[in-house]
């Protein structure tokens, strides 16, 4: 454990499983105290449990609400009364295609609202406490975020998540506040549950979690502006 950060306090959206899970589980072995939030309660307490009740905490919380992001921020200052780092992660595909097949516009509407609108209100939301500790602000983006390789809306989301960190670190310059967007590959997650796999390598979780650690340990003059992940072999 790093006791530079055993009272650092790292909140990350989207962590009940995936890259969300596999990153506080390795942050609280870091030395970090972790903000678990997700809508899913079950899960969380899991991992709280698994990580011990002293140095994590879980929240229940759609991103898509902004309310419920309110609360998350009101919850973790009254319990740590800081926070040093965030991970923006929460999203999700449904894999509704622009053209052939049913008209499903509440999928389409939720998925903005959650991959787009909530990552948006994480930082509004966070950004003035990260201001306050010269913390870090990290983004869950994509590999299709900066090249479209799949036929739907979710990679137009992601090119939004690109587009959203560069607009947030110009105007975090100057604060202390450093901005990293992290851009996975294929990861194998839940997120592929509904969804076909494309005939490709797989990253693990814990590879991006990683990363994520990387450009968290690294010297506040360093800023980790992007990180593409991808599995070897992926082409694209």
């Amino acid at each position: 454990m790093n006791t530079m950060r055993e009272n650092k306090v790292f909140l990350i959206t989207g962590a009940s499983s995936g890259i969300g899970a596999a990153t506080a589980k390795l942050a609280a072995a870091s030395g970090y105290r972790v903000v678990l939030a997700a809508r899913s309660m079950e899960k969380l307490d899991t991992l709280v449990s698994e990580l011990g009740n002293e140095r994590a905490m879980a929240i229940a919380c759609d991103v898509s609400e902004w309310k419920a992001q309110q609360v998350m921020m009101e919850r973790t200052l009254e319990r740590f009364g800081r926070i040093d780092a965030v991970l923006a992660n929460a999203g999700f595909s449904k894999g509704s295609s622009f053209f052939g097949g049913e008209d499903r516009p509440e999928e389409w509407r939720e998925m903005v609202l959650v991959n787009v609108f909530g990552a948006a209100a994480t930082a509004r939301l966070t950004l003035p406490e990260l201001a306050r500790t010269q913390g870090h602000f990290l983004l869950t983006g994509s590999v299709v975020g900066r090249i479209t390789s799949i036929r739907n809306l979710y990679s137009a989301t992601k090119w939004a998540v690109t587009g959203m960190a560069q607009a947030i670190r110009n105007e975090m310059a100057g604060t202390g506040v450093r901005v990293t967007l992290i851009e996975p590959g294929v990861v194998d997650t839940p997120f592929w549950e509904h969804l076909p796999k494309p005939g490709t390598p797989e990253l693990q979780a814990d590879d991006v979690a990683r990363a994520v650690l990387y450009a968290l340990s690294q010297p506040a003059r360093v800023d980790v502006s992007e990180i593409i992940i991808r599995p070897s072999g992926q082409p694209h």
